[in-house]
């Protein structure tokens, strides 16, 4: 058995998935409290829909690891 496909999320999808606003979501990833975007290409990214996820379980206590 294979294990899910983690997919990629681009922008419009991860605002409707979390009700963020544009502002809101670039302040939390700067803020460390939302998750880092992946490159997908040279001027294309998105986030990890597992990562996205995580975040939506518990979007308060979240913490990327990273400090800014």
């Amino acid at each position: 058995m294979s294990e899910p496909i983690d997919r990629i999320l681009r922008f419009p999808a991860v605002l409707d998935v979390t009700c963020l606003s544009r502002s809101t979501l670039y302040r939390k990833i700067n803020q460390g409290t939302f998750p880092k975007q992946i490159a997908i290409s040279t001027r294309r990214a998105g986030w990890r829909e597992s990562a996205t996820q995580e975040w939506l379980r518990n979007p308060i206590w979240y913490s990327s690891g990273e400090s800014s």
